[in-house]
């Protein structure tokens, strides 16, 4: 079996935040569905943000492709990022929302134009590409935030716990998309997720993070509460146990 290339790649990553630690090792795969999980506080988000640039790490290599992104200011980075909220601009259409994925002045040829239709009716929002913000559903402008994520030619996508405010099924059908979208536009995907449901879903690892580091890195179907990792078993059971 041939080893796939490592796109995204964290090695010896530290960073500090209050007098608390945190180390990062961790390969993603091209084309791989990475959910990051673990208890509160464990730094699946600080991972995350290191990844993103949002904050730098004090030593380690960060690497897309084997190229070091330490550095480069966010924009710079090869990611496309969707969080929770503060997705979309309030006073922006449906159409420039998304058009900011190809252009942030919106200075849009025809080519781009139309991959901003094409890309609306790919989430099912074509008929409210005029709309602003306000005057859709959560879950509506989810899908233009996930629209413009994806018309980014950025091979690897960011997302922190995107669809947690939405409702189970909602969520389902959002994680659906992404796993479709990403595997037509041949993307690798790092996402954080609390949802041990949303990580089997779309996910074809999971890693496990815990006090700061990432501890295990487990195959999606494999991690169940009889994993071998102690620490990763019990959280299962746990997950397993709470209310979807």
């Amino acid at each position: 079996m041939l080893m796939r290339k490592s796109m995204l790649a964290l090695d010896k990553v530290r960073y500090e935040y209050e007098h608390e630690w945190f180390e990062f090792d961790l390969n993603v795969a091209d084309g791989d569905i990475v959910a990051l999980m673990g208890p509160s506080g464990a730094g699946k988000s600080t991972l995350l943000s290191l990844v993103a640039g949002f904050i730098e790490p004090v030593s380690g290599s960060i690497k897309v492709n084997d190229q070091s992104v330490l550095g480069l200011a966010p924009y710079q980075r090869p990611f496309s990022m969707l969080f929770q909220e503060h997705n979309l601009f309030a006073h922006l259409t449906v159409r420039e929302n998304i058009g900011l994925g190809l252009h942030p002045g919106l200075k849009l040829n025809a080519e781009q134009k139309q991959q901003v239709v094409d890309a609306a009716q790919q989430v099912g929002i074509a008929d409210y590409l005029d709309r602003l913000p306000e005057q859709l559903s959560g879950g509506q402008r989810q899908r233009v935030a996930l629209a413009r994520c994806f018309v980014q030619p950025n091979p690897i996508w960011l997302l922190d716990e995107p669809f947690s405010a939405l409702d189970p099924l909602l969520r389902e059908e959002m994680l659906a998309l992404v796993k479709q979208l990403a595997s037509e536009r041949q993307r690798t995907v790092v996402m954080v997720t609390h949802h041990l449901s949303d990580a089997r879903a779309i996910a074809s690892q999971i890693a496990f993070l815990s006090q700061g580091k990432v501890k295990v890195v487990s195959d999606c179907q494999a991690v169940t509460a009889q994993h071998p990792h102690p620490e990763l078993a019990q959280f299962v059971a746990a997950a397993l146990n709470e209310p979807k």
